[in-house]
């Protein structure tokens, strides 16, 4: 695995601000996980087996990014029911935190800076299947110091497959939705096929692999399950 030390470019991210608001962080203090759990069709269903099963303390940061472009989400206001963690749509310059789970906007590229605020654009594939968890997944692979987590659920066609070997050559961690527990396994089927897949599981399963990663990161030996 190769990955390097958080730097102290970044800025406190104890509670999502934004970076003018924010005090210069340590350097621990972006060395929390982020987990980007990109799906579409069918991935309502994935998101609340996995939130059900993800402490509301674990250390981590959720970033769900749902390659939706016909309608506004409503993730944000259904997720909250099946998780303690704070769940919030991300704004421009909101800036990335541990415990809290955050709603990509629907029709909009998201990325992350070195700051660890988010940058959202028009969307780069107005036309076919989109590629918004591949852009968000590539922004993490080039500016994201701590582990990155990508795990890909059910949804159409194969958006995310591209960035996974990116993800695998800086340390990160890729996982798979079990395609035969995924509403639509296009998109995890397309992942698998990449070569470039640690863990192919269920729901409930991908919450458990996070929970020994989290537990790595923060240096505690990770408990059996």
């Amino acid at each position: 695995m190769t990955s390097t030390d958080p730097t102290s470019r970044r800025e406190s991210a104890s509670s999502p601000s934004r970076r003018e608001s924010a005090s210069p962080p340590s350097r621990r203090e972006f060395a929390f996980p982020v987990v980007c759990v990109g799906g579409s069709a069918g991935g309502l269903d994935a998101y609340i087996r996995l939130l059900q099963n993800l402490p509301a303390d674990l250390g981590v940061a959720v970033v769900i990014v749902n390659h939706i472009t016909t309608m506004p989400t409503r993730l944000h206001t259904v997720l909250p029911r099946f998780t303690t963690m704070p769940v919030e749509l991300i704004t421009e310059d909101l800036v990335i935190a541990p415990n809290r789970v955050f709603i990509i906007p629907a029709n909009r590229d998201l990325t992350v800076d070195e700051s660890g605020g988010f940058h959202l654009a028009a969307i780069s594939k107005p036309r076919g299947w989109p590629d918004v968890i591949t852009v968000f997944l590539k922004s993490l692979t080039a500016r994201w110091d701590g582990k990155i987590v990508a795990v890909i659920v059910s949804g159409f066609d194969g958006d995310g497959a591209a960035a996974l070997r990116g993800i695998k050559e800086v340390g990160g961690i890729t996982i798979a939705q079990r395609p035969s527990t995924a509403k639509q396994p296009d998109m995890p089927e397309t992942a698998i096929a990449s070569g470039w897949i640690d863990f192919i599981l269920s729901p409930e399963e991908i919450a458990g692999e996070i929970r020994k990663i989290a537990q790595v990161a923060s240096g505690d030996p990770p408990r059996a399950e």
